[in-house]
């Protein structure tokens, strides 16, 4: 493969990505024979926790499970299926090139570097691309029940950012058929008595001793109860932090502690700035929601996207002749079309429905429309892509998407940042490792369509398996630290402190009031588009809202039963921590790239323009105390495979 960047840049010595040498096709399988290894009758040995059972922590929990490690995981909710990846629902992509449409390995890299900007690690993209073929013959082996193509072949589908078709699907469901596929290994593990699970736990801390990590600290959701685990190492697999916005896609529980509290202990926080908002969500009503709803990607590849041409146009839909009608993605990006990715069409979206131009009672939505797709294909076939889709728009809005077309609007879906991990998966705290959604690794500054899945079980059932073992090698004849050492005993005390100070404030406001109102802040000034002003009027408003919510907040109830207002306050104190640092990363960040736009700075044509030569690196911050400012650290990108060029979809 060619090079095409041999500049040298600086990183900080705190980072080290531990990237292999050597080329990047052969990188990882060599890699993978370096590697230490743990052989199986000793990998009994070894005790790994993994916290969090969606596709990420399901998936790796199974495959250390059936490699012979112990293994504890948790999970929060009543079971494992309960994990926020069941909302996934277009599909996951796969360079399979069954289409045999010019895909390839090579070219979902590609994709993924260009279509975060540029500010993804290239080994860890190409890692990610090369196993992505693997993923799919695992899930198929599971009986998941991807749909097919009238010969029996796995059929695909195209998404945002991709001119290829490379994403395999269950209809509407594709999150929820994986997740039971890993749902299924990850239960023959526990009754094969080598996963011990434990549900409505949350963990609250990581414990640390001489540098190391030694185990967690969690709360029984049920009972109150504080309770320690000890392990040889710890995963990370919790999900991202877009409930910072308050109003986001996330189920309501999605939250940011365990990362944080490792982030408190020691692990880097990485880009925080870079959050995805979804172009494909339904509108919200009214000013009281407390949840939006996620509407599949997936239909862009079907459904036109258009706003009337006059501004303030109450006319229905079907009362607006064509010539009426601007189908602005088609207008603007004519290579792409309605399949730009996220942050375009979110960005555009916003543009349309600032500049008056906005559909629906409330003005807030632009259309996604059926209409040619039902001529060409007939209804039948379009409910059998997208019926369950079209269902769910319907008991929600109490419209029929058959009939007229869908209203839509961007909304916080995905988080790009996440704590730093190097090659290996391992954050700045040895024995501390973060998949999934948690890390920052593989999406840069803008995550392309069908591929949070893919990189859940890619880290899952394909790369931590093996780096994990290349830690615990060398522990070989150490036990876990038991629980009664002094270090667990004063996280515990740590917590419970904690605990008494919150139901102590007695205040007059809920967690919730302040959970509001901090994601209004968060939502106005670090939401689609960002500005020096508002990002200082952030970091103002932010920390004097946190001081009257440590002040007035009142939680009910007390911590020797189930509380969820306790789980809640704690949740949202961390919110707040990471507000103020988002604020500071985007702020630091003066560029715009992917999901992170600086008014300051864009095209003349209003896209996102980057400044390489002085941010062509990740932003991975080290916690320095309570009411102490993080110290930044950067780990310099260098692009030796994908030539550094302005994103054009046109």
């Amino acid at each position: 493969m060619t090079m095409t960047d041999t500049s040298v840049r600086t990183t900080s010595p705190a980072l080290d990505s531990k990237v292999p040498t050597g080329d990047i096709d052969t990188m990882w399988e060599n890699h993978k024979f370096s590697m230490k290894l743990v052989n199986p009758s000793n990998k009994r040995k070894f005790t790994v926790i993994v916290v969090g059972t969606g596709l990420a922590g399901s998936s790796a929990a199974a495959t250390l499970g059936e490699l012979g490690y112990n293994v504890k995981a948790f999970t929060f909710h009543d079971s494992p299926r309960r994990a926020h990846s069941i909302a996934a629902q277009g599909g996951i992509n796969g360079a399979k090139n069954y289409q045999n449409d010019g895909d390839s390995v090579y070219r979902l890299f590609y994709d993924t570097v260009k279509g975060g900007d540029y500010r993804s690690r290239e080994a860890n993209v190409y890692r990610l691309a090369e196993v992505s073929t693997n993923i799919i013959d695992q899930a198929t082996a599971q009986g998941v029940p991807f749909a097919r193509e009238y010969g029996g072949m796995l059929d695909n589908r195209s998404f945002g950012g991709a001119q290829v078709s490379r994403t395999f699907y269950a209809r509407g469901q594709t999150g929820q058929q994986l997740l039971i596929g890993a749902y299924s290994a990850l239960n023959r593990q526990i009754e094969a008595g080598s996963v011990e699970m434990y549900n409505r736990m949350e963990m609250l801390d990581v414990v640390v001793k001489d540098g190391e990590t030694v185990g967690i600290i969690t709360r029984d959701l049920l009972t109150g109860e504080v309770e320690s685990h000890s392990a040889h190492a710890v995963v990370l697999a919790t999900g991202g932090y877009g409930n910072v916005y308050y109003l986001s896609t996330n189920a309501m529980t999605c939250n940011v502690t365990a990362a944080w509290r490792a982030h408190r202990k020691g692990a880097f926080f990485a880009n925080p700035c870079y959050t995805q908002i979804h172009p494909t969500c339904i509108p919200a009503s009214d000013d009281h929601q407390s949840k939006l709803t996620l509407m599949s990607e997936s239909l862009r590849n079907d459904g036109r996207i258009w706003v009337p041409k006059a501004f303030d146009d109450d006319r229905l839909a079907a009362d607006i002749p064509e010539a009426e009608r601007d189908y602005y993605l088609e207008r603007k990006y004519p290579a792409f079309g309605n399949l730009v990715p996220r942050d375009v069409a979110s960005r555009n979206a916003k543009t349309v429905v600032d500049e008056g131009r906005g559909v629906g009672p409330l003005k807030n939505g632009v259309f996604l429309d059926f209409e040619d797709a039902i001529s060409r294909y007939g209804k039948e076939e379009i409910a059998a892509r997208y019926g369950n889709l079209f269902d769910m728009y319907a008991n929600i809005t109490g419209e029929d998407p058959y009939n007229r077309p869908m209203r839509i609007y961007p909304a916080t879906h995905y988080t790009m940042g996440g704590l730093w991990v190097d090659y290996q998966l391992m954050t700045t705290i040895p024995g501390t490792y973060a998949i999934g959604e948690a890390n920052f690794s593989d999406h840069g500054a803008n995550r392309l369509g069908a591929s949070a899945l893919m990189q859940g079980l890619a880290d899952g059932y394909f790369v931590l398996p093996y780096t994990v073992g290349d830690y615990l090698a060398d522990k070989l004849g150490d036990d876990v630290v038991p629980t009664s050492d002094p270090v667990f005993v004063e996280a515990e005390n740590a917590i419970r402190d904690e605990t008494a100070m919150w139901l102590s404030v007695k205040g007059t406001k809920s967690p919730e009031y302040y959970h509001r109102e901090l994601g209004k802040i968060v939502q106005n000034e670090i939401g689609m588009a960002r500005d020096k002003n508002g990002l200082e009027k952030a970091l103002s408003e932010i920390p004097a809202l946190e001081e009257e919510f440590k002040k007035n907040v009142r939680v009910m109830g007390d911590n020797t039963s189930m509380n969820v207002e306790l789980e809640k306050v704690g949740r949202v104190a961390d919110f707040f921590e990471l507000a103020t640092l988002k604020a500071r990363d985007a702020l630091e960040r003066e560029e715009s790239c992917g999901g992170h736009f600086r008014v300051e700075s864009q095209t003349e044509e209003g896209e996102a323009l980057r400044d390489d030569e002085n941010f062509r690196h990740v932003s991975a911050w080290e916690w320095n105390g309570q009411d102490t400012s993080q110290t930044l650290h950067k780990e310099q990108l260098e692009f030796d495979y994908v030539a550094l060029t302005q994103r054009s979809y046109k």
